[in-house]
């Protein structure tokens, strides 16, 4: 029998951000894709999932973030809000930028503030901190069309920062971007993880971006996904171009190599 779940006193007494008990979601069409799952996140932990396609890597973030429920199992989420303020538990960064073409990087910052109804002078302020945070503050009054791919990514990150939340969760934001773009965002999100302390849930397809931002990483099987292995990401902070070229990086990227084949080999068709 799964555990309850846990309150949200309950889950912050643990030192928890997040926690799934034999998580299990199965779609309307019958194809079941994801579980049982089960996996903790603690406080201000920066973890990756890892694992092939159609694993459920996605479905595990939006049954997170509250935007679907198991169809068995528990999730159980540290939600410390004040919506008085805008503030939300939790900041989502989808694989597109997904903005709003007609409107300025301000505006489409604005977007979370204006539906949680934050006064005007609370969200300018937090705009323009969420903008300085993600080196976007001298393009305020672009518009998309006008920015580079990595460039609206950032904009997609301000947005999910401007909220203040406790736990962000990333879904492959870098995937489409060229490798040295690529790179540069994964030194920035290092460097706003070390400085706000946020809970980070990061879905990738790539073993040397989860090693080099992860605490840890979480390898899972083919679908329905189920965690395969883990590994503790144990080096000296804070990392560096250093790490990307030591052999240490290099060993941990073979081990979750060697264990993730087996996922890929038992993949089945989507």
């Amino acid at each position: 029998m799964a555990e309850p779940a846990l309150s949200e006193t309950d889950i912050d007494t643990a030192g928890l951000a997040v926690r799934l008990r034999a998580v299990i979601k199965t779609y309307e069409n019958g194809v079941t894709a994801l579980g049982p799952l089960d996996l903790d996140v603690a406080k201000g932990e920066f973890i990756s999932l890892l694992g092939p396609s159609g694993c459920g890597k996605s479905t595990a973030l939006r049954l997170i973030a509250g935007l679907g429920a198991p169809s068995a199992g528990t999730v159980s989420v540290s939600h410390r809000v004040n919506r008085a303020d805008g503030r939300h538990p939790i900041g989502f960064v989808f694989q597109e930028p997904t903005l709003m073409p007609w409107a300025s990087v301000r505006e489409n910052v604005r977007l979370p503030l204006k539906l949680a109804h934050a006064t005007a002078a609370e969200a300018n302020s937090r705009i323009e901190n969420a903008l300085a945070q993600v080196g976007l503050s001298e393009f305020a009054d672009a518009y998309p069309r006008e920015l580079s791919g990595g460039m609206k990514m950032r904009v997609s990150l301000a947005r999910a920062l401007v909220t203040d939340p406790d736990i962000l969760l990333l879904d492959e934001p870098f995937a489409a971007l060229d490798e040295i773009t690529r790179f540069r965002l994964n030194n920035d999100l290092l460097d706003l993880w070390r400085k706000l302390h946020k809970t980070v849930v990061f879905v990738t397809h790539s073993v040397f971006e989860s090693v080099y931002l992860s605490q840890r990483v979480i390898v899972m099987t083919a679908r329905p996904g189920r965690l395969a292995s883990e590994f503790r990401i144990a080096t000296v902070e804070p990392r560096g171009e250093e790490f990307r070229t030591s052999a240490e990086y290099a060993g941990y990227c073979r081990a979750v190599s060697s264990a993730l084949s087996p996922s890929y080999s038992g993949q089945r068709s989507a």
